[in-house]
């Protein structure tokens, strides 16, 4: 009877250690992030980006080649601010409108043949008001003729890796089947433009200005106003440009900057006007609301490298740039390590710009991203008169 009552007392001592480990196992353990899922949105194809990694936070039916009316005019304002660039125009250069850039149908600002304007002007036509005949204009007065211009575009989108994109024309009226992009490669060529060339929110930002038409028949005023109605329905808008066409339906490539984050939210093949902005709007809140940033623009000073058989011993060094790490899945961004990573010593010659190691960004444990190190100024490699003034310095000294 009493072997019975001990185990008896074992057996309810097992049982209750048991349920104190079952009970402190499931107190430490940590539940998983959640992630919201995507919203549901009227557009067929969208994709959401945030602009300075090109991360991809959601997307839809992204790859699919549609027609992208008139966000073709974001290809031509990048072959716009690379020539601008490069000095080749100005935005003080007049530009003539032929008889085949006003007779352009769609959106226009009504140019007339003949009329000139500022590059500049032409550049809010073409961005405010989404105008066909100053989008020719300028392809004309750059390339020459639009055919041409269209090749530079074609030429951009290939050396940007767009496999999904081709065009016929600069403005995107055309009707053609072989023209078109996708929802991907939209938001490629948007984060080009803005990330190079970010000036030109200084014309995707205008609601409303006034240009002068100056003809033979004489000057008057015409208002520019924006196709881009998310200027005004949401408060961390940036741009970019609509389009819409029978064919394309509605689109957008919407651009918001929201407390330094920058996001790009393009929506293709939408059924109304409306939709297109209402998804983007839904899209841009869902970036915003699973994504943070870590940034770190690596201002911090790095150590002098040595340097081998060169006419100076050591070099000064500099990170290539800073860094940018989105986090989609709620991680801690403190627990972010940076290590860095250099030889012993490198060997002459050594050139301004040579990378000589890395900073290394890891997050749990595993690696997330890398800036190159490099020499901040040129190393020539030493010779016999180096050598012997080496010595004779010594000597001196000694």
């Amino acid at each position: 009877m009493l072997k019975k009552e001990k185990r008896r007392a074992y057996a309810l001592l097992a049982l209750f250690c048991l349920c104190i480990q079952i009970s402190v196992g499931v107190l430490f353990v940590i539940p998983p992030v959640k992630v919201s899922a995507a919203p549901e949105v009227s557009a067929p194809s969208y994709v959401v980006m945030e602009a300075s990694t090109g991360q991809v936070i959601c997307e839809q039916d992204a790859g699919t080649r549609r027609s992208p009316a008139s966000i073709t005019k974001i290809m031509t304002l990048l072959i716009v601010f690379e020539h601008l660039k490069s000095g080749r125009i100005h935005l003080e250069d007049m530009v003539p409108t032929s008889a085949y850039a006003k007779s352009m149908g769609g959106s226009q600002v009504f140019l007339e043949e003949g009329e000139t304007q500022t590059l500049d002007t032409m550049i809010k036509c073409i961005t405010v008001s989404s105008g066909n005949d100053a989008s020719v204009a300028v392809a004309e007065y750059i390339a020459g003729s639009e055919g041409e211009f269209v090749k530079l575009m074609n030429e951009k989108a290939e050396s940007l890796g767009l496999q999904n994109t081709h065009f016929v024309d600069c403005c995107g009226l055309t009707e053609s089947d072989d023209h078109y992009t996708s929802a991907k490669d939209v938001a490629l060529m948007s984060r080009e433009l803005i990330t190079k060339y970010p000036e030109v929110f200084n014309y995707s930002g205008i609601w409303m200005e006034d240009i002068e038409h100056r003809t033979a028949q004489g000057t008057s005023t015409f208002t520019l106003s924006s196709t881009n109605k998310l200027l005004k329905q949401y408060e961390w808008a940036t741009g970019l440009k609509t389009g819409s066409t029978s064919k394309a339906l509605y689109c957008l490539s919407a651009t918001a900057n929201k407390d330094g984050m920058e996001l790009i939210a393009v929506i293709m093949a939408a059924p109304d006007g409306k939709s297109r902005f209402a998804d983007a709007i839904t899209l841009l809140n869902y970036g915003y609301s699973v994504s943070q940033m870590y940034t770190d623009e690596n201002k911090d000073a790095l150590p002098m490298q040595k340097v081998e058989g060169g006419v100076e011993d050591y070099v000064n060094l500099t990170y290539a740039g800073s860094f940018h790490y989105l986090d989609t899945a709620g991680n801690n961004l403190n627990d972010i390590e940076k290590e860095i990573s250099l030889p012993g010593v490198v060997e002459a010659p050594i050139a301004e710009g040579d990378a000589i190691g890395e900073v290394v960004y890891k997050l749990n444990g595993s690696r997330i991203g890398s800036v190159s190190i490099q020499a901040a100024k040129s190393v020539e490699e030493a010779g016999f008169l180096d050598y012997l003034h080496r010595i004779w310095i010594k000597f001196l000294v000694s």
